[in-house]
């Protein structure tokens, strides 16, 4: 029987599964806080659309801020459905994130491990692939032995040299793990060079290989759809989009291509409207959230290190498409994050860690608005210490 030209881009293999990560790639996303209902109305939604897991929420030690997230998740659809991220940095801290993930009834983590030489010596102290692998398969062991379901990622992965993310992934499945995530942390690759890192992880016997990809350049459905396409068995998505910088692969646009271009029943498609409203209700986002480099959101940081060291993180520079970079948050005002926003006003004489301090004891009285690098030099004039 002939091949369609409609049904010659299908692929024979199973169809991948679905992970979507509006509940933690969110707390990367400057400005935006999800709340415990908004977890529950937006879990709820996926899993009911047929989404396999829901990823909620970072534990980097105890008493994690997204524990209500978790807990609200958990209730909600239950555990099984649900994955969070633990942080990796050093063996003491990873062990005491994954008691508190234990704690709060976390059966599957992701461990966030940052695989570029460039962003490893940003967030380990070090770019060596020895330390490095190291490190990830103590973490997964650690896992492991507490009962744990494991995935374990390549943070920007996607600029992470084969001959060095390879060994990395081969050693974290020796040592466990159940899944490895390509983290396209930094959106750079074409479809087809995606496909071409994607095949050198797909060919390690036994790898199950999930791909994150965002979408700066607008291609993170095609770049997911391309993982596919190299053997990749899951994907990880985002309602709307949403995620930080230019967002994630929307999961609206990704399960509709899949059902156009695979030919895919498997999802209840009628809840995708009513997901969006919810998480950019939620995310104090609204109507007007589109992905891509030209959102006020694309360049806004309200991590230290992503003020500090934009050329890890940014596809282009804001400049290069008339943008600028900015600082917005919420609650999770920091003092490095304070004395960055007032770092060119020579005449305040301030005690940063006690105007954070105060500023975040503000938020939570008063609410939370949005704080960029004018409203808070402008609480600096207004503090009472000073």
């Amino acid at each position: 029987m002939a091949v369609s030209e409609k049904d010659e881009g299908r692929s024979t293999r199973p169809l991948p599964h679905i992970s979507d990560a509006t509940l933690r790639d969110s707390a990367h996303m400057a400005g935006v806080e999800f709340g415990a209902e908004d977890a529950a109305v937006i879990s709820d939604l996926l899993v009911k659309t047929g989404v396999e897991l829901v990823e909620v929420g970072m534990i980097s030690g105890p008493g994690s801020r997204d524990a209500e997230l978790i807990e609200a998740v958990h209730a909600t659809v239950g555990p099984e459905h649900s994955l969070s991220l633990v942080v990796v940095r050093n063996r003491q801290q990873v062990a005491k994130a994954l008691d508190e993930a234990v704690r709060l009834g976390v059966r599957s983590v992701m461990f966030s491990i940052p695989t570029s030489e460039a962003h490893a010596r940003l967030k380990l102290g070090s770019p060596s692939a020895k330390y490095l692998t190291s490190l990830a398969c103590a973490a997964i062991e650690g896992a492991k032995d507490r009962g744990l379901h494991v995935t374990f990622s390549g943070e920007d992965g996607a600029r992470t040299p084969a001959d060095r993310l390879v060994p990395y992934v081969e050693a974290g499945f020796a040592a466990g793990a159940d899944r490895f995530r390509l983290a396209e942390t930094v959106a750079h690759l074409s479809p087809w060079q995606m496909e071409e890192q994607i095949a050198h992880l797909t060919a390690i016997d036994g790898a199950e290989i999930e791909i994150h990809s965002h979408n700066m350049l607008g291609m993170a459905v095609a770049n997911s759809l391309a993982a596919y396409r190299a053997g990749a068995e899951w994907i990880s998505c985002t309602v709307s989009g949403i995620g930080e910088r230019g967002g994630n692969a929307p999961l609206a646009e990704l399960l509709t291509s899949l059902r156009v271009v695979h030919g895919d029943e498997r999802f209840d498609l009628t809840h995708l409207t009513d997901l969006s409203r919810a998480a950019l209700k939620g995310s104090g986002l609204g109507d007007s959230f589109q992905s891509g480099p030209t959102t006020e959101h694309a360049f806004a940081y309200e991590l230290p290190g992503q003020l500090s060291n934009p050329d890890a993180y940014e596809t282009l520079p804001p400049e290069v498409v008339g943008n600028s970079r900015e600082l917005r948050v919420r609650t999770r005002i920091t003092p490095a994050l304070v004395a960055w926003a007032l770092a060119d006003d020579q005449g305040l004489d301030i005690d940063v860690d006690a105007f954070a301090d105060w500023l975040t004891a503000r938020q939570q009285e008063h609410g939370r608005p949005l704080l960029d690098r004018s409203a808070i030099r402008k609480f600096a004039v207004d503090f009472p210490s000073r």
